[in-house]
């Protein structure tokens, strides 16, 4: 994947991986990957002030829109990771995040873009992302509209 470059602060999370996470040979199942991405990024906005489920209240939610990744080398049972998110690119309803996941020694073992809609709890319809949010992200948001086709 190419560098590009990040608007705002990247975040970094630690992780320890678990035998849970694991497949039958000993490393982690390649779709755990994602899920220590999703929770760099709730904990990326949990650390800019904002909870899930405070927002979930507000009738806001995020949800995942399109996800690319490239696997570099396997993590194991009981390495410690860093995981990263930061923001690519904010839109008037949807963020586009860089992730990686590294071993605590610095060895890059997948990363990945993920673009994330935010829509009404109610209705999975797009709306617009509260300038709050998008000022805590540290970026400027486009004027473009329409730039995500389906929250689905």
């Amino acid at each position: 994947m190419k560098q590009e470059q990040t608007l705002g602060q990247p975040f970094a999370l630690r992780a320890r991986v678990y035998f849970e996470d694991t497949d039958a040979g000993g490393i982690v199942y390649y779709v755990n990957y994602l899920k220590f991405m999703e929770r760099a990024r709730t904990e990326l906005v949990r650390s800019l002030g904002f909870d899930q489920s405070a927002l979930q209240r507000e009738n806001i939610i995020f949800v995942v829109h399109s996800v690319t990744a490239r696997y570099h080398a396997p993590a194991c049972l009981d390495d410690e990771l860093v995981i990263s998110a930061a923001v690519l690119e904010l839109k008037r309803a949807s963020v586009r995040f860089a992730q990686q996941v590294r071993r605590a020694d610095g060895k890059l073992l997948c990363e990945g873009e993920v673009l994330v809609a935010c829509v009404s709890a109610d209705r999975y319809k797009p709306r617009m992302i509260p300038a709050a949010l998008g000022a805590a992200f540290g970026t400027r948001q486009s004027s473009q509209e329409g730039e995500v086709d389906s929250a689905t």
